[in-house]
């Protein structure tokens, strides 16, 4: 694969902008098997089986997870970690690098995730294995963690060595892969050291994997809300002038610039490919 342009982000996050030079889909992706079923590949292993039950705004989604992962990381030593890493940008290097990973032709953000909702790391963190049922719901999707490999116990050997690396600080950020549909991540790599956070009674460092608009898809978007913008700065100027005025000119330019800084940026859809693709 051709190597992707990088873009610095403020805090030591990147964007990978992934020429479109290799043929046919990504190793991990998901295939479209009828209108509610599908597939996570990595290669041509079947790694989760999904069918969605019900409609409208209340859906199941029952999984079956399957063994053989591979994550798209290489191991880490107790040294590196250790030394410490601008981890997006190692991660980027190493997802590019990878056979086993999921980027494909277009943009990737890779940033770090310092905050959830309540739950994310607890009620819904998908500990079940191997098969489990995420409650689908418009407006609020999912919105949980769905581990690719059971998540050990806490006093296996691995995870009692990561548990001191926890409270030294010294522990590697997880790797997650945000999934549109799912309004959920995919926890890409680092199983053990999230079994190893959360038994210290934290939440995993994280590392987050996203999918973001194309700059054509991005522009044409900030185009269509200049427009609206101007549109809205033009009816305001049309009303008689009062005491509010120049106060609400402030809050609609607020609101414009707001928006457009985070267009380039914003989670776009995760693809899913045919058979064959």
């Amino acid at each position: 694969m051709a190597r992707a342009t990088r873009e610095p982000l403020p805090g030591g996050g990147v964007v990978l902008a992934v020429p479109d030079g290799r043929p046919g889909p990504p190793a991990l992706r998901f295939e479209r098997v009828t209108g509610r079923r599908w597939v996570l590949r990595q290669g041509e292993r079947p790694l989760i089986q999904a069918r969605s039950e019900g409609d409208g705004c209340c859906r199941d989604l029952h999984l079956r997870r399957l063994p053989g992962h591979r994550s798209p990381l290489p191991p880490l030593s107790a040294a590196a970690m250790r030394a410490g890493a601008n981890w997006p940008h190692q991660y980027a290097l190493w997802l590019e690098e990878t056979a086993h990973g999921p980027l494909h032709h277009g943009r990737w953000r890779l940033t770090r995730r310092t905050a959830f909702a309540p739950g994310i790391w607890s009620c819904d963190l998908v500990r079940d294995w191997p098969d489990a049922t995420l409650e689908l719901l418009c407006g609020g999707g999912w919105h949980g963690v769905l581990p690719l490999r059971p998540l050990p116990a806490p006093d296996a050997p691995r995870v009692k060595a990561y548990r001191k690396h926890a409270r030294e600080g010294a522990l590697a950020p997880v790797l997650l892969w945000w999934v549109s549909f799912l309004d959920g991540w995919l926890l890409l790599d680092g199983h053990d050291r999230a079994s190893a956070a959360l038994a210290e009674g934290t939440e995993p460092l994280c590392v987050e994997l996203v999918r973001i608009p194309d700059d054509a898809d991005w522009r044409a978007t900030a185009e269509e809300i200049t427009r609206a913008h101007e549109e809205r700065v033009a009816r305001l100027a049309a009303r008689p002038a009062g005491p509010h005025t120049a106060r609400q000119r402030q809050a609609l330019d607020r609101g414009y610039a707001d928006v457009l800084s985070t267009l380039p940026y914003d989670a776009d859809a995760t693809p899913v490919f045919g058979p064959g693709d």
